[in-house]
């Protein structure tokens, strides 16, 4: 069963890449970033699709340079998630065959990456714009547009989100810190993995 989460591993570090990412997937979470401003990250995304390249969408965050976008293709990177709308990044993404998730809060923004071929809208930071906003928004987006709450988003806010028009969910520090153990990644993953299936 594939769920509509993308576990956001900010600040993860090279040594812990791997047992994060298997115990991610165990749990059933299968989407998985690394922004690039966390150590290693090159590295560490490198590993990460070496294991799990065939269970598991590896992507990078964060991606903010056209140039990136071509060095994950290569690598084997899945998808590309932006804290901005770049249309020279989206196009870039989709000319290099990957998944494309930029960052927007407005209607403006949100079109504009549609336009240039995104394939969902990274909805940042969520917890600003509020279900209120996402059913304004979502009022006069095209239909099947998808769309992820990203930033101040768990597992206790699905269901309202949902609600409002949502598609998943970017879910960072309610998942992942850096330092924890990868037993306490599991646990956290266990949690937000029933919260969704309980909305199915």
């Amino acid at each position: 069963m594939s769920r509509e989460i993308i576990a956001i591993l900010r600040g993860i570090t090279f040594d812990e890449a791997v047992p994060v990412t298997e115990a991610l997937i165990a749990a059933g979470i299968t989407r998985i970033e690394v922004p690039l401003n966390s150590p290693d990250a090159w590295a560490s995304i490198a590993a990460m699709i070496a294991v799990a390249g065939n269970e598991a969408i590896i992507g990078a965050g964060t991606v903010l340079d056209p140039g990136d976008v071509l060095r994950l293709a290569r690598m084997g990177a899945g998808m590309i998630v932006s804290p901005d709308c770049n249309p020279r990044v989206i196009v870039a993404t989709k000319k290099a065959g990957l998944l494309s998730f930029p960052g927007v809060f407005t209607a403006t923004e949100a079109f504009t990456a549609l336009r240039n071929g995104a394939d969902g809208l990274k909805l940042f930071p969520a917890f600003k714009l509020g279900p209120d906003g996402m059913r304004a928004l979502s009022a006069v987006l095209p239909a099947g547009t998808e769309c992820y709450a990203v930033g101040g988003v768990g597992s206790a806010d699905f269901a309202e989100w949902r609600a409002a028009g949502v598609t998943g969910f970017g879910i960072g520090t309610a998942l992942y810190q850096p330092g924890i153990s990868p037993r306490d990644v599991a646990a956290r993953a266990a949690d937000l993995v029933a919260a969704w299936d309980a909305l199915s």
